[in-house]
């Protein structure tokens, strides 16, 4: 179970927030409020990438909420999505 008090993973989101700069990162959104950070590959089938950067990226509720229960058909898109990032 996640615990969202453990400084690690505080201090991950801290991460995933700034490099995105505290938006939305869905294409068109930049949404600045009730910003979430996604895991791109689950939580808890990969525990050895649960805490790196490029595991992460900022998406609001909205967004967050319509990849639900299909989170593995876009974890090619939010890597393409951070590579694009990094590349500016």
């Amino acid at each position: 179970m996640r615990n969202y008090s453990d400084p690690q993973y505080k201090d991950w989101r801290k991460k995933i927030y700034a490099r995105d700069k505290h938006s939305c990162q869905w294409p068109g959104c930049n949404k600045r409020k009730s910003l979430q950070a996604h895991h791109i590959l689950k939580w808890s089938e990969f525990p050895g990438l649960r805490f790196h950067i490029d595991n992460g990226i900022t998406l609001c509720r909205t967004h967050h909420e319509s990849i639900k229960n299909n989170e593995e058909a876009y974890i090619n898109f939010f890597n393409q999505l951070i590579l694009k990032g990094k590349q500016k």
